[in-house]
């Protein structure tokens, strides 16, 4: 899977802090390593309590997880869109991600500047909102006049095109987003997804806190939740200074006791991590067994032949059954001989929809 998230926001935001607490790997649950492809992007693993419990119990030689791809994205200035500061890469870059992780601040420090000089989330939202905006409505109007043009000269396809291009264009002409329209039918899912537009790329708001509102949020925090109510949009909150001192920390233990004393379950970057993977819509099939446990990474919603060639492509190919245990029965009967003699073990054909945890072996000939 090449799909990647991008960290966006107004410059000193936080954004490399938890980049870089991300690239650490020292606040994830597993001690897997981390490997940093460029120096502004980074795959790294996606921890997850069932690998760890399915590897205690195959003890295999190898145990392999999930990875995403994070992006830190160069700080956006107002004018982006008109090539201000680093305007046109940014936007190129956003471009070039499938989903963003917008990074508000919500702290007060003096110690901070802020490039507008006061602290105000959603003002910082709006501003990297209304750059997305200004350039998808030059993609839109763009794509409107020739998609209005074959629609009326007979092109269903092209009628249909310019009728969502018109939702859109209304949308983002009232300073909304394109994912704040709402999509008809599967044929104008496609369509949409088609355009690439920015500004209906799925995206997490991440607020950066201080720590003493890492647990319950701050006004800043609530003022946010406020915007972006009417939007298709998550909301996490972490305080990027309690996740460095994280990420600074060797022993495993001494990062559980501080996550402890800080009133939290897990930390921040966990969570950012885990939901960058299933904001991208992924979600995970595991194979077991005495030589390797790992999570292969699918689409919601793929069937068992494309999860087969996630593996390898010769078992798509030559896909004839799959073979699945749920997580839970196999945690249960700890074998796979013990699940099969319970009549636990599924055997599902071509059209079976992979579930996320299904544990997964595959019959195929080639």
């Amino acid at each position: 899977m090449s799909l990647k998230c991008g960290i966006v926001g107004l410059p000193n935001v936080g954004k490399s802090t938890l980049f870089n607490c991300v690239s650490s790997g020292k606040a994830q649950s597993a001690n897997f390593p981390f490997c940093t492809i460029e120096p502004n992007l980074g795959s790294t693993n996606v921890p997850d309590k069932r690998l760890e419990v399915l590897s205690d119990i195959c003890k295999p030689q190898r145990t392999i997880p999930a990875t995403v791809d994070i992006v830190d994205i160069a700080g956006l200035v107002k004018g982006a869109s008109r090539g201000e500061g680093l305007g046109n890469q940014f936007l190129a870059n956003i471009r070039e991600c499938d989903a963003i992780l917008h990074v508000l601040r919500c702290f007060d420090d003096g110690n901070v500047v802020h490039v507008d000089g006061s602290v105000d989330p959603v003002r910082d939202k709006e501003v990297v909102d209304t750059e997305l905006q200004i350039k998808d409505l030059e993609t839109v109007e763009a794509r409107l006049g020739k998609a209005e043009k074959a629609g009326k000269a007979g092109d269903k396809d092209a009628a249909k095109l310019a009728a969502l291009l018109v939702r859109y264009k209304a949308a983002l002409e009232q300073g909304k987003s394109c994912r704040s329209v709402s999509l008809l039918n599967e044929d104008e899912e496609t369509l949409a997804h088609d355009l690439f537009l920015l500004t209906n790329k799925p995206v997490m708001y991440v607020c950066n806190v201080d720590d003493a509102s890492a647990v319950n949020g701050n006004k800043y925090v609530e003022a946010v939740r406020e915007a972006v109510k009417d939007e298709n949009a998550e909301i996490l909150v972490i305080s990027a200074k309690t996740e460095s001192e994280i990420a600074e920390m060797e022993d495993y233990d001494d990062r559980q006791m501080f996550l402890e004393e800080m009133g939290l379950e897990e930390s921040g970057v966990v969570r950012l991590i885990q939901g960058a993977y299933h904001l991208l819509g992924l979600q995970t099939f595991f194979t077991a067994g005495a030589d390797e446990c790992r999570a292969w990474t699918i689409h919601k919603g793929d069937k068992a032949p494309r999860a087969a060639g996630v593996i390898h492509t010769d078992f798509e190919k030559g896909f004839i059954r799959a073979e699945v245990i749920k997580y839970e029965d196999f945690v249960n009967y700890k074998t796979e001989s013990a699940v099969r003699a319970a009549g636990k073990m599924g055997v599902e054909g071509k059209e079976y929809v992979v579930q996320d945890g299904d544990i997964m072996h595959f019959l195929f000939n080639v």
